[in-house]
């Protein structure tokens, strides 16, 4: 943690001097000390300090200066500064002028020279303005800052991408927070520049894409070696589970994701039915825990990075990424998930980050606390949701097309929704119509049964519905089915594709693609569980399958 500073300006070298041994001797371990000769100087450097985040506890100045007083630079400083105490250092002839700046320009002490012995006459006096400024003072964040109107599609996104790598960031809306301004005007960026990303060293991003945001900040989206034994597509509970168990086991393996780690269930706030965690635990706690152990067995992560298009020649494999660049690896497993269905309606689509929101309960419940909320879906993923937005939202209202949700969602989350006041379930309900100006204020609702329609105010509609897999991007000959989930293992023999792309004499392995090499695991594979118990079963077992391709290859 950075020392708050005390800074003393003096242009005569000899005060100075001793001004400093005294600071030094005094207050050295808990305070920055910082001395200069220069008025001018010692203004030009505190802009530079505060976009640094450095914290002025103190100025103390001389009064008779060349280049100004000492009661015109506190003033100038104090603009920039200005919870730092103000203390001006005085000849006797210039005490006059010392209290009449007390009251014009809310000095908070001046001090006669000289101060010896300072245990008397120096210490007390700056001890009492210390401890004054200690107990008012509030930290500034000293991290990533985002800086963006909250109704705002791309500020959505940034906000979704930080929360999803894990990265602590404090989040300012221009609109509503006066400190978004005073950063605006500190580094000189315009409102039609936003949203913009202040990190913790000063440097401002304007409008940042996802990938450069994401090298900023660490992340690696190019690959670092030639070549691979597996390459993981998708960095949900499957993929993690083979990145630990591919590393572990001694496979050269990448793990590439578009966004961030854990997929559907990094953004669940609670997850607990699973095996081990009797509290429960975060999608974005399990995310978290997963990507660290694979990377302490070696595995390579790649992120944000987007795979455009896969191709098998022979035992290699190439994976083409949206940058143009390539990995090439001997077994690829596709864990790329699913994603929530859109709700069809034009309505709605405007309002898409401005109040409507698939999925992202965490990342914005904040935004309406106070405010009624609704939901659409009736799964695990929405009634966790639910719970999550119940703690700050006036009332939560779950929309489902069935008479109930035993038939989609677990018992325990049934149970909880029960047992919380603020949230009602409306069965039978359909959304129609999203209102609104620049963002979402009203829902048009409507009974299936009676087809009555009633409208309502809605700060925020957060959609859970659906489960439609990743695989558009797909182009080789991967057999999916009707809904484009993707076909492993034994159910391959019932489509007449099969014989034509499959030479082996072997039969595919139980999560291997009509492509050998190539397996798929998770939401994303015809038939799987749609849990993350399930998912993480089938990353394991993929690396098995892996193991015995590459054994024979």
């Amino acid at each position: 943690m950075k020392l708050p500073i005390i800074l003393s300006i003096d242009d005569d070298p000899q005060v100075l001097q001793a001004v400093q041994q005294d600071l030094r001797k005094q207050y050295r371990k808990q305070y920055r000390i910082i001395c200069t000769t220069s008025a001018q100087e010692a203004l030009d450097s505190l802009t530079e300090l505060k976009k640094k985040g450095e914290v002025v506890a103190m100025f103390l100045s001389d009064q008779r200066m060349p280049e100004m007083a000492g009661v015109d630079f506190l003033t100038k400083a104090k603009a920039i500064y200005p919870e730092a105490k103000r203390a001006l250092l005085t000849a006797y002839s210039d005490i006059d002028a010392a209290v009449r700046a007390i009251n014009e320009v809310q000095l908070d002490y001046y001090i006669a020279k000289p101060w010896d012995p300072p245990e008397e006459k120096l210490y007390p006096v700056l001890d009492d303005l210390l401890s004054d400024w200690q107990s008012n003072h509030k930290p500034d964040f000293e991290g990533l800052r985002l800086i963006g109107y909250q109704f705002s599609p791309r500020s959505h996104e940034l906000k979704d991408f930080l929360a999803g790598n894990l990265f602590p960031y404090q989040w300012l809306d221009i609109e509503t927070n006066s400190k978004a301004q005073e950063l605006l005007d500190l580094y000189s960026v315009d409102r039609k520049d936003l949203p913009a990303v202040v990190l913790a060293d000063g440097t401002v991003l304007s409008h940042p894409s996802l990938s450069e945001l994401g090298e900023k900040l660490g992340l690696k989206p190019k690959a670092m070696e030639s070549l691979y034994d597996l390459a993981i597509i998708g960095a949900g509970p499957a993929g993690l589970a083979a990145a630990v168990y591919g590393g572990s086991e001694g496979l050269k393996t990448i793990l590439i994701d578009k966004r961030a780690p854990g997929g559907q269930a990094g953004t669940s706030s609670r997850i607990e039915n699973y095996l081990g965690f009797p509290s429960g635990l975060s999608g974005a706690d399990l995310a978290r825990r997963a990507i660290t152990q694979a990377q302490r067995f070696g595995v390579e992560f790649l992120a944000p990075q987007e795979v455009v298009e896969i191709s098998s020649q022979g035992q290699y494999k190439h994976i083409r990424m949206a940058d143009g660049s390539e990995v090439l690896t001997r077994a690829i497993l596709l864990s790329t998930g699913v994603a929530y269905h859109k709700l069809e309606n034009e309505s709605l689509d405007k309002f898409t980050g401005a109040g409507v929101y698939y999925g992202a309960a965490t990342t914005e419940a904040y935004a309406f606390k106070g405010q009624p909320v609704y939901i659409v879906g009736g799964g695990n993923s929405a009634g966790q949701g639910a719970m999550y937005l119940s703690r700050t939202a006036s009332e939560v209202f779950i929309c489902i097309r069935r008479s109930n949700l035993g038939e989609t969602m677990s018992q325990y989350l049934i149970e909880q929704i029960k047992k919380t006041p603020n949230i009602t379930l409306l069965p039978c309900t359909e959304i129609v119509e999203g209102l609104g100006n620049e963002r979402l204020e009203c829902l048009v609702l409507e009974d299936m049964n009676t087809q009555e329609r009633r409208t309502v105010k809605a700060g925020g509609l957060f959609i859970f519905i659906g489960a439609k897999p990743l695989t558009d991007w797909i182009e080789m000959d991967i057999i999916k089915d009707n809904r484009g989930f993707i076909e492993t293992g034994r159910s391959l023999a019932r489509y007449d594709d099969f014989k034509r792309s499959w030479k082996l004499n072997r039969e595919p392995y139980a999560l291997e693609t009509c492509s050998a090499g190539i397996f798929a695991a998770g939401d994303v594979r015809a038939g799987a569980m749609n849990r993350v118990a399930s998912a993480v079963g089938e990353g394991a077992m993929a690396v098995s399958f892996v193991h015995k391709y590459l054994a024979e290859n």
